[in-house]
């Protein structure tokens, strides 16, 4: 109980807030682009900016992770995403907010990475999945925040005043980390566990020469990247336009989206030990899990009519098992490779998020310039993203866990064919 209480607990606060702050421009753009005079590309270019300097973090955080350890590291972060929302709560261009926006991203990049860290040294390999499906919880609980109840607040308060909110309690959060959390042994001093810092550098070449890696890499950048694309905006953009610019219809859809996201992540934390004991594969869970999503978003793209208040829920619940791809990816390393391994898998969905998120509006305005309606614009962008989205299913699905053999492109790893004496 007590290791929950200085462990858990505060770093599923912090990971509460970097989802606030990940998922919070769905409900705060369209505030900003009106403010502004911003269109769908300029705030989709706005919203992925915290996902380029987070996923640009990601291998230096790692680093840092194995080396200092999650308390100081994240600590550390949180102080800078709390000047983030400063700046961004009192810019008055789009080249000062994606500044202020970028600066947030970097300062919660390690929000998940740090607990995951944490977990790895703290708790034993079979309730790995279980305490990544309650940090997960956590996350998907701010999702819920930064919809309908951001949306109530926005109608008495105003967005500046919110991001200036948020600076302050970024701070509080800082500080909860720094003197709640304990050093986990092991954790530090970093440089006796982990080597000197090239040579952490140079062990990041295990991670990206890892055919597991390649195998979750496709799937990381279009499945959950693509999800956390339209979970940061473009799902409240899909519903607004389809549902003709009404406010309570997009709080009230991308909060069911929210809670099944939370829900299927508590029943990741409640069940995965569980389900491990009794001999399911979480790598089926996970794969299947995946599909449903995809299948879910390309029904709602043909059908953007029909059931699109049980579609959003049902794409929210299968897309949570996307926290398995951490649990079954650092099983195929050493602990003291935890932090490298997970950081280089989030940089890929985030680098994913960044593409989408602004590609995404990019190829909005290009179809609607074109001459398409705007809602037949979003059928045709999100089309194209399913279809990418299939094609990275695939490719997991036939993909096995091969030895590396030298001189074989990365492609052959990807897909698990072998050679023979060096040829396919």
């Amino acid at each position: 109980m007590m290791l929950c209480l200085q462990l858990f607990l505060p770093f599923a606060a912090g990971f509460f807030l970097s989802y606030v702050y990940r998922t919070a421009n769905a409900v705060i753009a369209p505030l900003i682009g009106q403010e502004l005079g911003f269109g769908d590309a300029a705030l989709g270019l706005l919203t992925s900016t915290y996902f380029l300097a987070f996923s640009l973090a990601q291998l230096p955080v790692g680093i840092l992770l194995d080396r200092y350890g999650p308390r100081r590291v994240e600590s550390a972060l949180l102080v800078v995403a709390a000047i983030g929302a400063l700046i961004y709560g009192l810019a008055h261009d789009l080249a000062t907010l994606a500044l202020g926006r970028a600066i947030i991203g970097l300062g919660v990049s390690a929000c998940l990475m740090g607990p995951l860290k944490a977990f790895a040294i703290a708790y034993p390999k079979p309730q790995m999945a279980s305490m990544t499906g309650w940090i997960m919880a956590a996350g998907g609980l701010g999702a819920i925040v930064a919809a309908a109840p951001l949306e109530y607040v926005l109608a008495l308060s105003n967005w500046r005043d919110v991001c200036l909110l948020g600076a302050a309690v970024t701070l509080l959060m800082a500080a909860l980390i720094f003197f709640v959390v304990p050093d986990a042994p092991g954790a530090v001093p970093a440089a006796a566990a982990g080597g000197t810092l090239w040579q952490q550098l140079t062990d990041l070449r295990q991670v990206f020469r890892s055919p597991a890696f390649w195998r979750f890499a496709p799937m990381a950048f279009l499945l959950t990247g693509g999800f956390q694309a339209l979970q940061g905006l473009w799902a409240a953009r899909w519903i607004s336009v389809q549902a003709g610019g009404d406010k309570m219809a997009v709080a009230t859809q991308l909060s069911g989206m929210n809670l099944a996201v939370l829900t299927g992540m508590v029943c990741m934390g409640a069940f995965a030990t569980r389900l491990v004991a009794r001999g399911i594969r979480l790598e089926s869970l996970y794969r299947w899990g995946m599909l449903a999503a995809c299948l879910a978003l390309g029904f709602m793209v043909m059908q953007p009519q029909s059931g699109s208040l049980w579609l959003w829920p049902l794409l929210g619940l299968c897309f949570s098992v996307n926290s398995l791809a951490y649990t079954l990816l650092s099983q195929s390393f050493a602990a003291s490779f935890a932090g490298r391994a997970n950081s280089a898998l989030n940089m890929v969905i985030l680098i994913g998020a960044f593409c989408l998120q602004w590609g995404l509006g990019g190829l909005i305005d290009l179809f609607a310039h074109g001459g398409l309606a705007l809602p037949t614009a979003y059928q045709f962008s999100f089309g194209l993203l399913v279809a990418g989205q299939l094609v990275a299913w695939g490719c997991f699905a036939l993909a096995k866990f091969p030895v590396i053999i030298e001189g074989e492109p990365v492609w052959v790893r990807m897909l698990g064919l072998r050679s023979v004496s060096g040829r396919l």
